[in-house]
């Protein structure tokens, strides 16, 4: 004598199997998302860093500028960016010492003249950069970096404008 299923029965297994692919198609739909959501993050940081670098390049051609008559230096400290005292009024070029985007720690490479004075800053993360073309004309030796420790945000005044890299 076989019994024959339970119309009910066989109700509750096609309804768990279909719960079963309803959960899959979930999962890999969060996983999609999980990825779009990963690359607008890395893009917002990357759009974050490139106004950070500009900040701090800006700040040292404005103190190297802006010193007193007659002298021209660059910083020997970042925190000389937040309190210039070389003349009779403080000067602040920087608002405050920003951390690395990419990172989000203070751990930049600071980057110096064999005097030891700061002509700009570079990422210290070795994460490959989403953005590889289309920059502007002061940071165009960042296009195909390898990593954002090639975005290099200096200043030099022997050619009177912001020069991206150093070599």
């Amino acid at each position: 004598m076989s019994r024959r299923p339970r119309p009910r029965q066989a109700m509750s297994g096609f309804t768990y199997i279909g719960l079963l692919f309803a959960i899959a198609i979930l999962g890999f739909a969060m996983a999609a998302v999980g990825t779009v959501w990963s690359a607008a993050a890395k893009r917002d940081r990357e759009q974050q860093l490139m106004w950070t670098g500009g900040q701090f390049r800006r700040a040292i051609a404005s103190y190297y500028t802006n010193g007193p008559p007659g002298v021209r230096e660059f910083p020997r400290d970042l925190a000389d960016l937040l309190e210039d005292r070389r003349g009779p009024i403080v000067r602040r070029h920087l608002r405050r010492l920003y951390p690395d985007p990419v990172t989000g720690i203070f751990d930049w490479q600071v980057l110096r003249l064999p005097d030891a004075s700061i002509i700009g800053v570079a990422s210290s993360s070795t994460q490959a950069p989403l953005k590889r073309a289309g920059f502007p004309d002061a940071d165009s030796t960042f296009e195909n970096a390898s990593c954002y420790c090639d975005w290099r945000f200096v200043y030099l005044p022997a050619l009177g404008r912001v020069i991206p890299t150093i070599r």
